[in-house]
């Protein structure tokens, strides 16, 4: 798949239309990084490239006009014929990046190089590029300190390290968090032991909250967008009883926190990872099982939570 090459040639593309995307390009450490949020001002179009590196570029990503469900607002949707690979292999931020005082949540290809997640055994993907290419979601840009570590971690020089930066309430990152809805129906399916290699091939959306002025308000909008608003659709190769007797347990509403907002729950568990891990899903999910013809839906959006959540 070459994940890292892909991703590769959408940087290139970001750096020559730098302007546009209103994106800023420096070095530090010797690695080439993008600050598509953090000190520049990004937007909507940098988060749309962000979320297409994040993918390695296997994956359509598009912003939508609004529906029913995204209260007038407009939707980013993503389809890839390639979703486990886009999504698991790449867009997951399953890499949690401490050093010292600066910490980020590391998605995109890079994941595939670093190959230490567990997940990695049943998936594959594990690749060894010449030049390494991730996303981190952060408030700070990183340190030499911190491309020396990736660099460690990745067995690269940091002169083959290229990051994409992005804070969470920025414009950019708040749109590459919102085109994780297919990403999160593949993660809730692979915790329910679901043989990702029966996806055939995946469409997400979910809408684009207003922006928040804190990364804090910022996560709690774009998690309730995906987990209320949220609406993927998936064609898979699999038995409809199998089906009807997993799906209930696919979306958000399984969990018996779904209803909440997430700013409301974070308040009460403190821990992002001490949360109940079955809310973590879109709102509604369809199956397409291309063995029966038959489809599946579960779950259900929520607007009225949306609106509380998006401050309308």
């Amino acid at each position: 798949m070459e994940l890292n090459r892909r991703a590769l040639r959408i940087v290139d593309r970001m750096r020559g239309d730098g302007c546009r995307l209103n994106i800023t390009v420096q070095v530090i450490g010797e690695a080439t990084v993008l600050d598509c949020g953090v000190h520049a001002r990004g937007g909507i179009q940098a988060g749309l490239e962000l979320a297409r590196v994040c993918l390695a570029d296997l994956a359509d990503v598009q912003l939508a006009h609004p529906d029913d469900d995204s209260l007038g607002l407009p939707r980013v949707v993503v389809v890839s014929d390639q979703p486990v690979a886009a999504c698991m292999a790449s867009q997951y931020a399953g890499w949690q990046i401490q050093v010292g005082k600066f910490f980020a949540m590391g998605s995109g290809p890079m994941r595939a190089a670093y190959g230490k997640e567990r997940l990695f055994d049943e998936i594959g993907f594990r690749e060894k590029p010449a030049h390494v290419v991730g996303v981190l979601e952060t408030s700070k840009l990183p340190t030499e300190e911190v491309l020396q570590y990736l660099s460690e971690k990745l067995s690269v020089p940091t002169e083959k390290i290229t990051l994409l930066v992005a804070a969470t309430r920025s414009l950019a990152g708040g749109t590459q968090v919102v085109a994780r809805a297919l990403e999160m129906a593949l993660h809730k399916l692979h915790e329910l032991h679901f043989d990702l290699k029966q996806i055939h091939v995946g469409q997400g959306c979910a809408p684009l909250p207003p922006p928040a002025a804190d990364d804090l308000t910022a996560l709690g909008r774009t998690n309730d967008a995906i987990l209320y608003g949220g609406r993927v659709v998936l064609w898979v190769d699999t038995d409809d009883d199998y089906l009807r007797e997993l799906g209930p347990k696919v979306p958000a509403s399984a969990s018996t926190d779904f209803g909440s907002l997430f700013s409301e729950l974070f308040g009460r568990y403190k821990d992002f990872y001490k949360m109940d891990p079955l809310l973590f899903s879109p709102a509604l999910i369809t199956f397409c099982n291309l063995r029966s013809g038959r489809v599946h839906t579960f779950g259900r959006t929520e607007p009225a939570v949306l609106r509380r959540s998006f401050g309308f």
